[in-house]
């Protein structure tokens, strides 16, 4: 069964850092498209970054110089590097996985085949 599971997120103060993991169960996704998604309450679904298969990087205005999407190809964990933290940023964060990125960037990440359970990320000002 293929399955995403996330962790590492957690209460912070503004300006401090968290590392969220995403690990993959079942297949092996080190050439699939990944990505991050968050969601606030009261907001709309926010992509944040996606991982393309040859280790290319996209990422939101909001985020970008800030975070940081890498992965191991071994374990089949990829990972959110969050630095300098904003109270904005307090969301629940999503992975996700699909099998191409087809040049369409960080639209609609929400909707890849495959997602998480979700990791909740808050920044107190």
């Amino acid at each position: 069964q293929v399955q995403l599971v996330e962790s590492g997120g957690g209460s912070v103060q503004a300006g401090g850092s968290l590392r969220l993991s995403c690990v993959g169960y079942g297949y092996d996704f080190s050439w699939y498209c990944m990505g991050w998604f968050r969601q606030a309450p009261g907001k709309e679904r926010e992509g944040v970054g996606i991982i393309e298969p040859d280790g290319r990087t996209s990422y939101s205005d909001s985020v970008r110089g800030r975070f940081t999407i890498s992965k191991d190809y071994v374990k089949n964990i990829l990972y959110l590097a969050m630095n300098s933290l904003k109270p904005e940023d307090t969301a629940m964060y999503y992975c996700a996985a699909r099998g191409g990125c087809y040049g369409l960037g960080l639209q609609g990440i929400w909707q890849y085949e495959y997602r998480g359970q979700g990791t909740q990320v808050t920044v107190s000002s």
